[in-house]
């Protein structure tokens, strides 16, 4: 069972940062791929980063040049730089924790996510 648990977002103005970090404790962090989804009320999950547990890279299109996402499996974490904020990148942004084992197949974890608001 792995625990996530997201801080790190905020309100903050048009072509600002933030940086979102997301904490596991539970398993062998190195193992799971990592992921960060936007989650607008009503609208389903968009993927906005991922890195594996091998440690290639993937941006969703609307987040690309803009958005870093990094991993330190020496402190259980993930982190997602959020640079040249846009006012559609308003929304709830999730961690997620998915690993795939011969014995229990496809595993996904969540955390509760955190609020970022980019607005003036």
């Amino acid at each position: 069972q792995v625990q996530l648990v997201e801080a790190g977002g905020g309100l903050v103005q048009p072509g600002g940062s933030l940086r979102l970090s997301c904490a596991a404790s539970g398993g062998i962090f190195s193992d799971y791929d990592m992921r960060w989804y936007q989650q607008a009320p009503g609208k389903q999950r968009q993927l906005v980063a991922v890195i594996t547990s091998g440690g290639t890279i993937n941006y969703a299109d609307s987040v690309k040049g803009r958005f870093t996402i990094s991993r330190d499996n020496a402190k259980n974490m993930v982190s997602l730089q959020m640079n040249s904020l846009k006012p559609e990148d308003t929304t709830v942004y999730s961690c997620n924790a998915r690993i795939w084992t011969a014995v229990f197949g496809l595993r996904d974890y969540w955390g509760q996510g955190t609020q970022v608001t980019v607005s003036s």
